[in-house]
């Protein structure tokens, strides 16, 4: 007889799980070109942040249209609550990269009249 954890392990589909590796690439990459962008673009304060947001906000809304076809729970254990998650990696990644970026933009711009 099946008990209850062996019906809801019935219920994850192996290739689905692989694919949420893809998922997790894809707001990783997001929140790189965000950053970059934000430290490029010289933003401050929440001005970055507001722009890490949209970045969020627009990679879930284009998961969401194209790869889940509106339908995330069955894609996804956590449904639209998991997609729209940036996630605490890619927070940090995001700030990283932007202090990277801005300080790089500054250090070109040294010595300029």
């Amino acid at each position: 007889m099946a008990t209850t954890t062996d019906n809801a392990a019935q219920l994850i589909f192996a290739p689905n799980v692989l694919h949420n590796q893809a998922l997790t690439s894809v707001k990783f990459l997001s929140s790189c070109f965000a950053g970059a962008v934000a430290g490029i673009l010289g933003l401050e304060n929440w001005l970055g942040f507001a722009l890490f947001i949209a970045s969020i906000v627009s990679t879930s809304f284009i998961i969401y249209a194209i790869n889940c076809r509106g339908k995330p729970a069955k894609y996804l254990p956590g449904g639209l609550g998991e997609l729209v998650n940036p996630g605490q990696d890619n927070i940090f990644t995001f700030i990283l990269v932007w202090t990277l970026f801005y300080e790089v933009e500054l250090a070109s711009h040294i010595g300029e009249p």
